[in-house]
């Protein structure tokens, strides 16, 4: 358990220090995560809510931020190059979430030129059983998606990684709400970028 809770422990904090200078990433983070945690309550009660607002809302601000608004220069602060920290990213980087992100705008297409999906639905009657099969895909591509690295990484490092991997994606959102819950006070006063001291100091 103690290796399980460090290797946890250092996912986080990698993947803070690494992908999460911009304070407009951070912000996008923080409406990202209380999506997601909207999400959590209404896959119980409304899946297709949850698919609406998990993927809609929140996976494309959290995106958003990381392609659009975290730096791709040389990170002074850690020392290291855009293309190192992609080649070390344990979860999905830029050009895995281009494939994932790919595979979910490109699914509604799909379901629109053949409504049963070859054959895992029944025929569509309506716009709102089309909204609601294309709301299944995409809770099982998240799913999918979630399962397919877990495994992936179980396979190429350790199993300790993908379990730790798997339980920080999960509870991500509760993370970074309280990580990044003050980011929209400091775009407020005009820091765009955050000093990392945090990092500055264990480094």
């Amino acid at each position: 358990m103690h290796a399980f809770l460090a290797e946890l422990k250092k996912q986080r904090w990698d993947d803070h220090r690494y992908y999460h200078h911009s304070r407009i990433n951070q912000t996008l983070h923080l409406v990202s995560a209380l999506s997601f945690l909207t999400a959590y309550v209404f896959i119980f009660t409304n899946p297709v809510a949850a698919a609406l607002i998990g993927w809609l809302v929140a996976m494309v601000t959290r995106q958003l931020g990381h392609f659009v608004f975290e730096s791709k220069d040389y990170d002074e602060v850690n020392q290291a190059t855009h293309a190192h920290k992609e080649d070390i990213k344990v979860g999905y980087n830029l050009r895995r979430k281009v494939v994932l992100l790919s595979i979910w705008g490109a699914s509604p297409l799909v379901l629109w030129l053949d409504p049963t999906l070859f054959g895992i639905f029944g025929a569509t009657h309506g716009h709102a059983e089309f909204l609601r099969h294309v709301c299944q895909v995409w809770l099982a591509l998240g799913v999918g998606a979630l399962l397919f690295r877990t495994v992936q990484l179980c396979l190429q490092q350790s199993v300790l990684t993908g379990a730790a991997w798997f339980t920080k994606i999960l509870t991500d959102p509760f993370h970074d709400v309280k990580l990044y819950c003050r980011a929209p006070l400091y775009l407020l006063r005009g820091e765009l970028v955050d000093p990392m001291d945090d990092v500055v100091h264990q480094a």
